[in-house]
């Protein structure tokens, strides 16, 4: 079992900044990519920003150059610094991982969700 734990969602105010979190946690043996999906009201997830084990970023365009994502392997978490926030980016923000299970099975994991709701 792996599990992805996600935390820093709130309110914030536009123009502002916010920082999600990720921890992996379980049968853990590596872990390749992680990233951060988001769903708005009504609309499909889409990619925000995915990072990979070597530290290659790419980004979803209407986050590109505000948001930033980076990792910490020692501590299987991954972040997400959103700059300069618009009410746009309220949205439900799901981690997500691919996994290489201590049973040596590929997983993609998916975090629970945390809620990010941009107003003044």
């Amino acid at each position: 079992q792996v599990q992805l734990v996600e935390s820093g969602g709130g309110l914030v105010q536009p123009g502002g900044s916010l920082r999600l979190s990720c921890v992996a946690s379980g049968s853990i043996l590596s872990i390749n990519s992680m990233g951060w999906y988001r769903q708005a009201p009504g609309k499909q997830r889409k990619l925000a920003a995915v990072i990979s084990a070597g530290g290659i970023t790419n980004y979803g365009d209407s986050v590109q150059g505000r948001f930033t994502i980076s990792r910490d392997n020692a501590k299987n978490t991954v972040y997400l610094q959103m700059n300069s926030v618009k009410p746009e980016d309220t949205a439900v923000y799901y981690c997500n991982a691919d996994v290489v299970t201590t049973e040596l099975r590929f997983r993609e994991v998916w975090g629970q969700g945390t809620l990010v709701t941009v107003s003044s």
